[in-house]
């Protein structure tokens, strides 16, 4: 039931019931007062925010244009990972683009071949890797591999064949489907080289 639909002298509780006012407590309706006014105005900054955002982006890819056009190239597209400074060195501001990988059917033939690696070395095989592999391909609350965890076995310097294929089989099974883009911005410390965050996150200022 929507808001228009709540009878005048009404108002709905959590569970969607429709309770009297004349039966709610007066430091009840304070209260959601209150929250509602609070909770109005952080989503009037939220969308501040997003406007910002769409703003900075647009400035900076305008920017990144214009200056590749003093050399007669014209960008086009996602501009990259890049650092801006002020003229002084007292701000930056930092462009990032996160890749979203994940891991195709390919990585459960590679987990199949270290099983077996494993298997084959039998009391060879150190625990701290058994431990490190059993730990690379175990999954999250929403049944997902950490990318990072398996890129790690990758890094390990293991001469063995199958090992070898199993890498291999890791690489070829990840895939890029997305990336994000961050933006950050940065304050020179007054008489240092060390910068510090301007933070936009409420929880930080």
């Amino acid at each position: 039931m929507n808001k228009e639909n709540i009878p005048a002298g009404y108002r709905k509780d959590a569970t969607g019931r429709l309770i009297p006012e004349s039966m709610i407590k007066p430091v009840d309706m304070k209260r959601d007062e209150l929250v509602r006014v609070i909770a109005e105005q952080a989503k009037a900054m939220q969308e501040q925010l997003r406007e910002f955002k769409r703003n900075v982006f647009h400035n900076i890819n305008a920017f990144v244009e214009y200056s590749a056009k003093e050399y007669g190239v014209s960008m086009g597209g996602k501009k990259g990972n890049l650092t801006l400074y002020s003229f002084d060195g007292a701000f930056k501001v930092q462009i990032a683009i996160a890749e979203h990988m994940v891991f195709d059917e390919r990585l459960q033939a590679a987990k199949h071949l270290i099983d077996e690696c494993i298997t084959d070395w039998s009391q060879s095989s150190r625990d701290e890797i058994k431990v490190l592999v059993q730990g690379a391909f175990q999954t999250d609350k929403e049944g997902k591999i950490n990318t990072g965890r398996v890129l790690e076995l990758r890094r390990l310097d293991i001469k063995d064949k199958k090992w070898a294929q199993a890498m291999k089989a890791i690489g070829e099974s990840l895939q890029v489907v997305g990336s994000k883009e961050y933006v950050r911005f940065y304050e020179r410390v007054e008489g240092t080289d060390e910068y510090r965050p301007i933070s936009l996150d409420v929880a930080a200022v």
